[in-house]
C-alpha cells in the first residue's frame, strides 16, 4: 500500500487532467468510430441488392444512409482531428522521441480520412445524376478507404503495445527505424481484425437497432423489414467471427503482454491452475473480493491445460505495472466486453436458427426488445475493449520504454482542467447538434413516406424519374423544383 501511494505521489499534477481529458475525448470519438468504419459496406450491400434486384425500397434505404453516412463522417473528422491535436498538446514527450518510429500511421489515417471525405462526396452527389451501375462502382472504394484509416490507428497503437522496428542510442533516443516493422508488430494482426470485426457488428447492430425500434411501435412493412434484416445479418455472421478473434487477442496477449494479461485477469502471483474471476476486485495487498470463482478456468483458457502457468503482476516491480485499482477497472471492462459479446452471440445464433428454420424473421418481441438494445450494448463493448487495451498497459505509454508520466505536457493543471470543461462543452453541443440533424432527416424521411402512401413507396426511386407532383401535396422545401417527397 505505502508503494502505491508512493507512485501516486510521484506522479506529476498535470497527468490526471491529461488523462480525464485524453479519456473523455477517446470515448466521444470511438461513438461514430463504427459508422464510419462499417456503415460505408453496409450501405454498398443494401445498394447493390437495390440493383441487383431492382429493388426501389432497398435503393431508398441505400441512399438515405449514405446521407447518415456523410452526417456522421462530417462530425466523426472534427473529433478524430481533436484527437490528433491532443497527442501532440497533452503527450509531447511521446510525439517528441517516437513520432518517428510510429508516427507514419497517423499520416496513412490522415490521407484515408482525405480520400473518404472526397468518395463520400462523389457517392452523395452521384444519386440520380449518375448511371447506376457507374455510380455503383464508384462507391466501392469507400470500404476500403475506411479500413485503410483503422489500419493507421491500429498499427500507431499496436505499436504502443509491442513496440519494435527501432535501436536505442546511447542517449536513449531511437534510431536505425524500420517503418515496415514498425507498423507490423506482432499485435497488429490481431488488434486490427478484432477491431474491424468489432466495427461490422457494432454498426449493424447499431443500425438495425433503429428498425427493431420501429417494429417495436408497429411499423411493420417491407420497408423496415429489410432496414432490419440485411444490417442485422451482417452484424450476426460477424458475431461468431468476432468471438473466434476474441479469443486469439487475448492469447497474444498472454504471450506478448503478460503483465496487462496479469491485470485482466486480476492474478496477482506466478502459478499454475489459476482460477478465472468474473468481476471480483483486486486489492493491494493481492487478495480479492467479490466475484464469481471458477477454479482453473483462467490457466485452460489461457493455455487449454490446467497446468499452464500464468503470468501474476508481482512478477514486475510495483512501478512497472498497473495497480490493483487499475486492474480491477481493466479486469471489470474486459469481463463486461466478453459478457456483452457472449449475449450478441447468443441474439445472432437465435436470428439464424429462425431464418434456416423458417426462412422468415422472428416474430417475438422479446428478440427485437434485444436487437433494439443490441447497438447500444456494442457500442458500450467496444468502450470496454478501449478501456481494457489502454489501462492494462499501464504505466506505460509505451510498453517497456516510456511511461505516461515521462510523456505528459508541462501545461499546468488548472489550464488543462479548464480545456477539459470547456471540451465537455463544445463536444455536448457538438454531439446535440448531430443527434437534431438526424432527428430532423428522420423526421423528414417520415413524412416523405406518408405522402407517397396515397401511390406506391416505390414511386420516385434514386435512379427513376422524380415523382410528379401530385394536387394538395405538401411541400418539404420551399423550393418548387424541389422533390416534394422529402427523400434525401
Amino acid at each position: 500500500m505505502h508503494t502505491y501511494v508512493s507512485l501516486v505521489a510521484d506522479a506529476p499534477a498535470q497527468l490526471l487532467p491529461a488523462r480525464e481529458l485524453m479519456a473523455f475525448t477517446l470515448a466521444s470519438h470511438i461513438i461514430l468510430v463504427p459508422l464510419g468504419v462499417a456503415l460505408p459496406l453496409i450501405t454498398l450491400v443494401m445498394h447493390y441488392r437495390g440493383l441487383r434486384r431492382n429493388d426501389a425500397i432497398a435503393l431508398l434505404l441505400a441512399r438515405r444512409w449514405s446521407a447518415v453516412m456523410a452526417v456522421q463522417f462530417a462530425v466523426g473528422v472534427v473529433t478524430g482531428t481533436v484527437l490528433s491535436f491532443e497527442f501532440g498538446l497533452l503527450w509531447p514527450g511521446l510525439m517528441g522521441r517516437w513520432g518517428d518510429v510510429f508516427g507514419i500511421g497517423f499520416g496513412v489515417e490522415a490521407w484515408a480520412f482525405f480520400l473518404e471525405a472526397v468518395l463520400i462526396a462523389i457517392y452523395l452527389y452521384g444519386w440520380r445524376r449518375l448511371k447506376p451501375r457507374t455510380h455503383f462502382l464508384l462507391g466501392l472504394p469507400l470500404p476500403a478507404t475506411a479500413l485503410l484509416g483503422a489500419f493507421g490507428i491500429l498499427a500507431a497503437n499496436s505499436w504502443m503495445n509491442t513496440p519494435q522496428g527501432f535501436s536505442l542510442d546511447a542517449a536513449g533516443r531511437p534510431v536505425d527505424v524500420d517503418v515496415w516493422r514498425a507498423i507490423f508488430t506482432p499485435m497488429f494482426g490481431p488488434q486490427y481484425w478484432h477491431f474491424v470485426v468489432a466495427m461490422l457488428m457494432t454498426a449493424g447492430y447499431m443500425v438495425a437497432g433503429v428498425y427493431a425500434v420501429g417494429w417495436l411501435r408497429g411499423r411493420r412493412d417491407r420497408y423496415h423489414r429489410l432496414g432490419f434484416a440485411i444490417p442485422f445479418t451482417i452484424a450476426s455472421i460477424a458475431a461468431p467471427v468476432q468471438m473466434v478473434l476474441g479469443d486469439s487477442i487475448a492469447r497474444s496477449v498472454f504471450h506478448k503482454q503478460p503483465v496487462k494479461f496479469a491485470a485482466m485477469e486480476i492474478v496477482w502471483e506466478t502459478d499454475t491452475r489459476v482460477p478465472e474471476y468474473l468481476y471480483g476486485r483486486l486489492h493491494p495487498d493481492g487478495s480479492i473480493s467479490g466475484g464469481i470463482k471458477i477454479p482453473l478456468l483462467d490457466s485452460v483458457l489461457a493455455g487449454f491445460r490446467p497446468d499452464t502457468k500464468v503470468v501474476g503482476l508481482t512478477s514486475v516491480p510495483a512501478s512497472e505495472r498497473p495497480t490493483a485499482t487499475q486492474a480491477t477497472i481493466a479486469h471489470w471492462a474486459f469481463d463486461t466486453m466478453v459478457f456483452i459479446g457472449t449475449a450478441l452471440l447468443l441474439l445472432a445464433l437465435c436470428y439464424g436458427w429462425i431464418w434456416l428454420r423458417h426462412r422468415r424473421l422472428p416474430e417475438s418481441k422479446w428478440f427485437y426488445r434485444g436487437a433494439a438494445c443490441a447497438g447500444v450494448a456494442s457500442v458500450v463493448a467496444v468502450e470496454c475493449g478501449w478501456v481494457a487495451t489502454e489501462v492494462g498497459r499501464q504505466p506505460w505509454i509505451v510498453y517497456q520504454n516510456m511511461r505516461v508520466a515521462e510523456a505528459v505536457t508541462s501545461t499546468r493543471s488548472t489550464t488543462l482542467w479548464i480545456m477539459f470543461g470547456l471540451v465537455i462543452v463544445v463536444y455536448v453541443f457538438v454531439f446535440g447538434s448531430l443527434l437534431t440533424v438526424l432527428l430532423k432527416m428522420r423526421a423528414r424521411w417520415r413524412l416523405a413516406d406518408e405522402q407517397q402512401a396515397a401511390h406506391a413507396p416505390e414511386a420516385d426511386t434514386p435512379y427513376g424519374p422524380r415523382a410528379t407532383p401530385q394536387a394538395g401535396d405538401i411541400l418539404t422545401s420551399g423550393t418548387a423544383g424541389r422533390p416534394r417527397d422529402g427523400r434525401p
